[in-house]
């Protein structure tokens, strides 16, 4: 990704007033959020330098290249995926215990997460019995259409 394109999305947060903007195009991911008290962090991919036109009180970071779902799980294990956009919740609400943590054993039908979309709480169920392998995916995080949630290890 360029320095222009960098600073297009910049000016494009700032403009319209949203909170966070997140674009991944294969391992390079980009994240500007807006946080209270106008302060912007920014998010780079590695080796990206920061374009000269920063807005006021921008912080910076740079990204790790992010893993791919299939390296962090085996060729056996069934990979839960987003059915939808929104943010990943891995509790019903702050303070409460994740529904599962890895190693727990899940049947079909059993709630794993929730992804807020439109001010709708979507519960996302297992559609197979097994153990959690891998959670693939940060509470609070913004989640794309069939980006992975979690790996499975079928019985």
């Amino acid at each position: 990704m360029s320095n222009d394109e960098i600073r297009e999305l910049i000016q494009l947060v700032v403009e319209t007033g949203i909170a966070e903007l997140e674009l991944q195009r294969g391992e390079d991911r980009v994240r500007i959020r807006r946080a209270m008290g106008g302060t912007h962090e920014i998010t780079l991919p590695d080796g990206a330098t920061p374009p000269s036109h920063m807005p006021p009180n921008a912080i910076v970071q740079t990204a790790a290249p992010v893993p791919s779902a299939a390296a962090a799980a085996s060729a056996n294990d069934v990979i839960v995926k987003s059915p939808i956009v929104g943010t990943f919740y891995e509790a019903p609400k702050p303070g409460d215990p994740p529904f599962v943590k890895v190693g727990d054993a899940v049947e079909p039908g059993q709630v794993l997460c929730i992804i807020e979309s439109m001010k709708l709480m979507n519960e996302i169920e297992s559609e197979v019995a097994g153990t959690i392998a891998a959670k693939l995916m940060e509470n609070g995080r913004a989640v794309e259409y069939g980006e992975a949630l979690f790996a499975i290890r079928p019985r």
